[in-house]
């Protein structure tokens, strides 16, 4: 099964100060990590403005680790579009246009931040153009074993949603929604996996985690088995529906979301 790995909670940079551990001993990968997420989330959640410059110096006042720590964090930021590193200047934060945006890790970062309903707007407006076509294509190209691992999984979705194992249930439609477009024989659909990944993880932390309904549980049966029987409309078509009723599930959010702005 895949991990869940539940959103950060927001933070105010306001209240951060250095960072203390009670450990003297702690391992430097702890350390690297906990300053990553930090940073990745300050950034992306605005906190750090676009163009905003630090030196490693404030960065290693500001966050209490030493400068090798530091620099091997702001690499792996500017390896996703985060940030630049100017020599003589610093750690300049860069505009969202820049970004890794597929990136799972940035994907999180922003479902943590206040902004993480736009952003399962957006995940979802990806998922609704993708797999439907995704479906279509494995229809027509899967093998037959890997749609009788779909229908399997549709199976062990079906009884996970009928016991309202909630935690079960997303694990497995994670899985499900993997499946489908790794079959569609497409590199680029199949990458999209991790995406679909945070953007289900995310919708059930804000909430949007209640027992599906049977309508649901047979649409996902319904796509395992055209995809099966290599009915490419059929499959589109259960594919689609899918991705409506999942949008018609995120509305309600956007719109009271839209009010409080």
């Amino acid at each position: 099964m895949y991990p869940i790995c539940y959103p950060l909670p927001v933070v105010n940079s306001a209240t951060r100060g250095p960072k203390t551990t009670s450990n003297p001993d702690e391992p430097r990968r702890e350390l690297h990590t906990e300053l990553l997420e930090q940073l990745g989330l300050d950034i992306t959640s605005h906190d750090l403005p676009v163009g905003k410059v630090v030196t490693l110096e404030e960065l290693e006042a500001d966050y209490g680790a030493s400068r090798s720590v530091i620099r091997e964090v702001v690499r792996v930021l500017e390896s996703e579009g985060l940030v630049t590193l100017r020599r003589r200047v610093g750690v300049v934060v860069q505009p969202t246009a820049n970004w890794n945006l597929f990136s799972p890790q940035i994907i999180r970062w922003r479902l943590a931040s206040a902004a993480r309903i736009n952003q399962l707007r957006s995940l979802m407006e990806v998922r609704v153009a993708v797999e439907p076509e995704a479906a279509r294509l494995a229809a027509m190209r899967s093998r037959r074993a890997d749609a009788g691992d779909l229908m399997a999984v549709a199976g062990q979705l079906w009884v996970a949603g009928e016991e309202a194992d909630l935690n079960e249930f997303l694990k497995i439609d994670i899985k499900f929604h993997q499946l489908v477009l790794a079959s569609s024989g497409n590199d680029f659909f199949a990458r999209l996996g991790s995406v679909v990944s945070e953007m289900l993880v995310g919708r059930h932390a804000v909430g949007l985690n209640s027992a599906p309904e049977l309508r649901a549980l047979q649409l996902h049966v319904d796509v395992a088995s055209a995809i099966q029987r290599g009915a490419a409309d059929d499959a589109y078509a259960n594919m689609r529906e899918v991705m409506r009723r999942t949008m018609d599930e995120l509305t309600p959010l956007l719109e009271s979301e839209a009010t409080k702005s």
